[in-house]
């Protein structure tokens, strides 16, 4: 059987490259993954100026696969930030109840 997990990675990009330096684990439905990374702030617009990007990320057996991706500013990173936490909180307490 497939386990299927989904992530949203932030990436910061430096004079060497891009660094992935933080991981949120979203959970396994793919519909609330994809509707709390819709609810991030930022631009679809990703690209080499891109400072600061929020991925989602499927991972299928252990291997990633990028969905999605958006750009930030450092503002709306922080409000991101609120916003994952306050979903993921949602999710893990509602697989509680359940």
């Amino acid at each position: 059987m497939k386990e299927t997990i989904f992530y949203i990675i932030l990436n910061i990009k430096t004079a060497d490259g891009v660094e992935s330096v933080g991981k949120f684990f979203i959970g396994n439905d793919p519909y609330t993954a994809n509707k709390i990374f819709q609810g991030l702030k930022g631009s679809g617009k990703v690209d080499e100026k891109t400072m600061l990007s929020l991925e989602l990320t499927e991972s299928v057996n252990g291997l990633p696969v990028n969905i999605k991706m958006i750009s930030c500013t450092l503002e709306e990173l922080a409000e991101n930030c609120r916003i994952v936490t306050k979903e993921v909180f949602k999710v893990l307490n509602m697989k509680e109840m359940l």
